[in-house]
């Protein structure tokens, strides 16, 4: 069992108020670096397939998804932090945590699962150097790079650990026929892969790589549409039964009442 099919909800444990005036940040901006142009295409991708495959749009309140958020790390100093790409928790309850603005694993009641940084000019070095000590302290299960030029920041297209009784340990990658650089993550439960620059997700349960994710929204609304129809047809349907039976009963009762008037008539006749 992956991680990802886990359904059991943490219960929140807010641990009194944040006072938000004595940090030295605002946690409603967005820590983005200075080239970021060089990574949104990236990050939009990546936040997009899993936020389809595992939020199901932000309906799950078991997962937590974001992106350039913060986590902080140390109780006693929520200056203390850091601010992942995107980072990804199952299990939890995503809709106690969003409005304290933070991601406090001690309220939480566990660290993130997963981190995913995609590198920059600007963010390569903490990337690779610092980054992989802290969310080993943090207790993040996998950390993955993705460097979409193909190792000019990085030093390598893409790689992935996984955490070992407190130490990262490399994910093994492979590369297919095609030249798409595969590496299977027990968290998500699917190979997260490096193709020509671009993210994408496969599945080897199905052999497949996942939907681009906005051909997945499509489809989910068009489902949806087409559900919605199909009930907007069903109730025309149970109107018009409704009124052919309304119509019947009064058919009914018109042939009743003519009869009732022919035995009348036919009583006076008699008489």
């Amino acid at each position: 069992m992956t991680i990802a099919t886990e359904i059991k909800m943490l219960p929140y444990r807010k641990q009194g108020e944040i006072d938000y005036a004595s940090l030295d940040f605002d946690p409603d901006e967005r820590e983005v670096p200075p080239d970021a142009m060089e990574q949104n295409l990236e990050l939009v991708e990546f936040f997009g397939l899993l936020n389809a495959r595992f939020t199901d749009f932000n309906a799950r309140p078991d997962v937590f998804l974001d992106f350039e958020t913060f986590i902080c790390y140390d109780p006693g100093n929520l200056n203390v932090r850091i601010s992942p790409d995107i980072y990804l928790a199952f299990g939890v309850d995503a809709r106690a945590i969003r409005p304290r603005k933070l991601y406090l694993p001690w309220e939480v009641g566990k660290p993130p699962d997963l981190a995913i940084e995609i590198a920059s000019e600007s963010t390569a070095r903490v990337d690779v150097r610092r980054k992989p000590t802290i969310y080993a302290r943090i207790g993040v299960r996998e950390y993955w790079r993705f460097d979409p030029t193909g190792g000019r920041y990085h030093g390598r297209p893409m790689a992935g650990e996984r955490l070992v009784d407190g130490v990262y340990q490399p994910i093994e990658l492979t590369t297919e026929p095609d030249g798409v650089l595969k590496g299977y993550s027990a968290v998500l439960g699917l190979s997260i892969c490096w193709d020509e620059g671009w993210p994408r997700l496969y599945d080897p349960a199905t052999r497949t790589y996942l939907e681009n994710w906005r051909q997945m929204a499509a489809a989910r609304q068009t489902a949806e549409a087409e559900r919605d129809s199909a009930l907007a047809r069903e109730l025309v349907a149970e109107a018009e039964r409704d009124a052919a039976r309304a119509g019947e009963q009064q058919a009914q009762a018109e042939v009743e009442r003519l009869r009732e008037r022919l035995r009348r008539l036919e009583s006076d006749a008699v008489d």
